[in-house]
């Protein structure tokens, strides 16, 4: 008879488990939140972006550095 209860028990566990899960989905699933940090989002843009500053100075690389805000900005950065 005391194990009617532990059994009872574990099957209203499973469902709060269950949503526990879908709320983890949720906030995974909301695409604003980055998934990686600023600093290791969009590689590829981010050289050619500094390679230019440090070549041609900021002024002249206004096309690379909007081209790397478009790229963190779709990784889900506000910049």
């Amino acid at each position: 008879m005391g194990g009617l209860p532990t059994q009872n028990t574990s099957t209203l566990a499973l469902p709060s488990l269950k949503l526990n899960q879908g709320s983890a989905k949720t906030t995974s699933g909301a695409e604003s939140k980055p998934k990686k940090k600023i600093c290791c989002a969009c590689p590829e843009t981010k050289k050619l972006r500094d390679e230019c500053i440090v070549e041609h100075g900021e002024e002249a690389c206004s096309k690379w550095i909007e081209a790397h805000r478009i790229c963190l900005r779709a990784e889900g950065f506000n910049v």
